[in-house]
């Protein structure tokens, strides 16, 4: 097919899109499929539909976004194809329009609300697998809670006579909540993946979260493997020694080493908490 045809066809996939992940999937074969060639048009016109539609339609966009970054990974590039090519995808382009993609599914004011706190976590995603750099991303939820503020500090004002223009249906309100919960429940069943180890059985394809974070190029992340990101995550999510941590420690002390004339035992001795 020649480019025109492809990009018609495939926004009209884009205006059929829901939140289902058999309508995902058929989208991210078709812009996988059609990268080589197409890979700019393709990128333009998702980002022409997340700057119009319902917000959301904007939200399905976005989730698209992440399914594709995730097929991008584990994508090998064409035989014959230059190192230029080779080395860009769809990860690059969301690294490079982050601030565009976030401000067509989260606009300005109370209207895009409903659609931060899902946008938040897929970055936060996006940051676990270093799918984009963990920087860009601190700075864009950064914004993102600015934005958030602002639109509380808004809502404490009197709203105006025409503040109800664009409430949503009740068939819209509906559709959201059914939406939300299939996105959801993908979201939740992606976070249980956790990376394994670099080897993998040759029938299995690799996840995303599962492959060697190593850019050939020397870039940003490119001696940090699977092991040293989880490692990371699981640093940051711990907390401080405090109070609570002490008391699990001196309880789990009495579970273990009990009176010594209970059991006629006398050489057990309690862990050292100094």
């Amino acid at each position: 097919m020649d480019p025109f045809e492809v990009r018609m066809q495939f926004l009209g996939l884009l205006r059929r899109l829901d939140a289902s992940q058999q309508s995902i999937k058929k989208i991210v074969g078709y812009a996988v499929k059609y990268f080589p060639s197409c890979g700019e048009d393709l990128w333009d016109c998702m980002l022409e539909e997340c700057q119009k539609g319902s917000l959301n339609n904007r939200m399905n966009i976005l989730h698209l976004l992440d399914s594709l970054c995730e097929a991008s990974l584990v994508t090998k590039p064409p035989p014959g194809a230059s190192h230029s090519s080779s080395s860009s995808s769809y990860t690059t382009y969301v690294s490079r329009d982050l601030q565009k993609i976030l401000d067509g599914v989260v606009p300005d004011g109370r209207q895009g609300l409903p659609n931060l706190m899902s946008t938040k976590q897929i970055l936060e995603s996006w940051r676990t697998k270093r799918v984009v750099d963990p920087q860009k991303v601190d700075d864009a939820i950064t914004a993102l809670d600015e934005r958030r503020a602002a639109a509380a500090a808004s809502a404490t004002r009197a709203s105006s006579p025409d503040s109800s223009a664009g409430a949503l249906t009740r068939d819209d309100i509906k559709r959201r909540m059914e939406e939300d919960r299939e996105r959801h429940k993908r979201l939740r069943e992606r976070r249980w993946v956790q990376p394994v180890g670099h080897a993998l059985p040759a029938v299995l394809p690799p996840l995303a979260s599962f492959l060697p974070l190593v850019d050939e190029g020397g870039g940003p992340g490119s001696d940090l493997g699977v092991l040293d990101i989880e490692f990371d995550n699981e640093w940051e999510a711990t907390s401080d020694w405090n109070e609570d941590d002490d008391e699990a420690v001196a309880e789990e002390n009495e579970l273990c080493f009990v009176d010594a004339g209970e059991y006629g035992a006398s050489d057990e001795q309690a862990m050292d908490l100094s």
